[in-house]
């Protein structure tokens, strides 16, 4: 038993791991250990024999024991203190500033225009990008042959020979979107669209996708007087300023009266400023809803009217940050996007107040 002793303990000294630690544990203490087969022969000694040499192994055994956890505790305190070195970090030094992701105007803007409408009342719809041509023409009272039909204008989506179903477009408005809410929910009603729309067109203010955001309000009273306030209302909170609005008499399809509505601005060394000075520039469309597009979502034009008005978020943006070409948008320059973007948590409320 003292060879034994002075063996593990000397094996025991000198493990440099604890994978070790455990192979001499069970080298000793294990099932066949040489401790565990030296206590197995207690049962072919002599009663004298045993009274001497069972005190003797159990000793010899939590010796052993003692000493395998105590060199088990201690290459564990050298392994944190070793890793603590490797990872200590001086917490007095300066901050690093690391690279932040940020909003694309876009969404910013949507959330901006969102935010007014909300406070007025208007809750967010939204819909397919992909339409039928029922909803993006027919039921908006735009006849077969206008010219917003033709194929140089709108992008129609291919069909396999044989397919006789109506064609389907990639919308060219978020209108689709009023139709398709009052289908499912019926008047009254007061939603925005806001969403992807697509066009063929390219040039420094027409990309063939943009953005859009659409209103409509439908009531039983509703009047041109309405359509007025409102606009003027999200005018003069987006621009921050008490900005006046001018309508002047046009034609859609799908509104009857219709109107293009300007906003009262101003140059000044190259610089628009809106709300301000004799100038007008023209920003969206706008009128009631024409009786047939009501019929065709399944609303009783002689119970139910409203007004309807539709302008590009993409256009706003520019004309409130200063961004001089639309095409830009679109560019994933992340020089462009570092410039004209918003932080994550910059989140547009009428309270908080919106971004400038």
């Amino acid at each position: 038993m003292d060879d034994l002793k002075q063996k593990y303990l000397g094996l025991i000294a000198d493990a440099s791991n604890e994978a070790r630690i455990e192979d001499l544990r069970v080298q000793a203490l294990g099932k066949k250990g040489e401790i565990s087969l030296q206590m197995r022969e207690l049962g072919k000694m002599s009663p004298e024999q045993r009274q001497t040499a069972g005190p003797a192994l159990n000793a010899l055994k939590d010796e052993i024991n003692s000493a395998l956890i105590a060199k088990k505790t201690a290459l564990g305190d050298a392994a944190l203190d070793a890793r603590l070195r490797s990872e200590w970090l001086d917490v007095t030094l300066p901050i690093r500033h690391r690279p932040q992701g940020t909003l694309h105007p876009i969404s910013q803007v949507t959330e901006e225009v969102t935010a007014i409408f909300a406070d007025m009342g208007f809750a967010v719809a939204e819909g397919p990008q992909v339409e039928s041509d029922w909803y993006n023409f027919d039921a908006l009272n735009i006849p077969g042959h206008h010219p917003a039909r033709a194929e140089m204008d709108t992008f129609y989506m291919k069909r396999a020979a044989g397919d006789d179903r109506a064609p389907a477009v990639l919308r060219t408005h978020t209108s689709p979107v009023q139709i398709r809410s009052l289908e499912a929910q019926g008047a009254p009603m007061r939603i925005i669209c806001p969403g992807r729309v697509y066009r063929a067109d390219y040039d420094q203010t027409h990309t063939p996708m943009f953005n859009q955001v659409e209103g409509l309000a439908i009531d039983r009273d509703v009047s041109m007087a309405n359509l007025k306030w409102v606009l003027e209302e999200f005018f003069s909170a987006y621009f921050d300023a008490d900005v006046k609005t001018r309508f002047r008499a046009s034609h859609f399809p799908f509104t009857e009266p219709s109107a293009e509505v300007d906003i009262q601005c101003t140059w000044v060394d190259g610089q628009l400023k809106v709300g301000e000075g004799d100038g007008w520039l023209e920003v969206l469309g706008s009128g009631m809803v024409h009786p047939k597009v009501l019929e065709a979502a399944k609303v009783d034009p002689t119970q139910w009217q409203g007004f309807a008005f539709g302008m590009g978020i993409d256009r706003i943006a520019m004309l409130k940050y200063g961004i001089p070409d639309l095409r830009a948008f679109f560019d994933s320059d992340l020089r462009w996007l570092r410039h004209y973007g918003f932080s994550a948590l910059d989140v547009p409320t009428l309270r908080g107040g919106l971004s400038r």
